[in-house]
């Protein structure tokens, strides 16, 4: 195995791993918290669903290009290369889909009473759950002629008419065939990447305004606070900003990708791995600026240490 392709297997190995456990953990912290009878906000639920989409793609895309990497670059079956292709796009673009409801329903919850669009922020928590549903299906209908176009590499009777993507390939087809295709992919991405785009803009607009208003009723000596709303509205920018930045890296090196009838073993690896890059870093941002992970932590280290204590007493 060449030493360029070992890196590549180690990266998408530790990447994969790293982002599973970081799920898994954020997972395992709502589950306490929903246990534990702590106060739930409205969003968690999306949360949730963050974290499960996160799973698939890193499952889906991760495992299998980890392991094509190291050797193993054939799956012997035509249905198992359309499944995995197929949830790896359904769950990148619930992922997207719920960081653009993240969004939009924070949004919604800083936006102020007297505002025009107060009656929002009461009805806001009932379209949730179906705004999570509508994501899921709409995800499934759109992707569902992505896998028509995969096939399993071990029945491959002519390579030269393939587009290889380590572990499985496609078929090429005309280049308006493939445009149309892309465009209809994409349509959804870009519909979220706008929304989330607004939505951060009026994240920092409202509490800007609001700061404003009430800044000559506070005197100077007045420490400032943060409430819960504005640590979740600084959170959810911080993982906007991470998502536009690796998404826009991640659609140069697919667009790379559709321009090249035969792209390289190096490009395609080097799009997967920003394509891996949000699963894995969201759950850490989500846990580093929650404040209940932290009180969680200590209550946890405070309690592993007074057994100790009490030994040593």
């Amino acid at each position: 195995m060449a030493g360029t392709d070992l890196t590549i297997g180690v990266i998408f190995l530790m990447q994969t791993v790293v982002g599973v456990l970081g799920n898994f953990s954020l997972l395992c912290h709502h589950i306490i918290l929903h246990f534990t009878g702590s106060r739930l906000r409205s969003t968690d639920l999306i949360l949730k669903h963050l974290i499960v989409a996160n799973s698939l793609v890193l499952l889906c895309k991760g495992v299998p290009q980890t392991m094509a990497v190291f050797g193993w670059k054939h799956i012997h079956s035509d249905f198992g290369c359309k499944l995995l292709f197929f949830l790896h796009r359904v769950g990148r673009g619930v992922s997207i889909g719920s960081i653009c409801l993240l969004s939009v329903f924070q949004v919604i919850t800083i936006t102020p009473w007297k505002s025009r669009c107060a009656a929002l922020k009461v009805k806001a928590p009932k379209y949730i759950v179906p705004s999570i549903f509508l994501c899921w299906i709409l995800q499934m209908l759109v992707n569902f002629i992505f896998p028509l176009r995969i096939n399993g590499k071990w029945n491959d009777k002519n390579n030269t008419n393939k587009k290889d993507f380590g572990y499985c390939s496609s078929i090429h087809h005309d280049k308006i065939q493939q445009s149309l295709s892309a465009a209809l992919l994409s349509l959804p991405d870009v519909l979220c990447l706008g929304l989330m785009l607004w939505a951060s803009s009026f994240m920092v607009f409202i509490p800007y305004r609001h700061k404003h208003r009430v800044q000559h009723i506070r005197r100077a000596d007045t420490p400032t606070k943060f409430s819960p709303e504005s640590r979740a509205t600084k959170t959810i920018l911080l993982l906007v900003s991470t998502f536009v930045y690796f998404y826009t890296l991640s659609s140069i090196f697919q667009l790379m990708m559709a321009l090249f009838d035969y792209p390289s073993w190096f490009l395609v690896n080097i799009t997967v791995i920003l394509a891996l890059c949000v699963p894995t870093v969201s759950p850490f941002l989500l846990m580093s600026c929650d404040c209940n992970v932290h009180r969680l932590y200590f209550a946890w280290i405070r309690n592993t240490k007074s057994p100790t204590i009490m030994r040593n007493v």
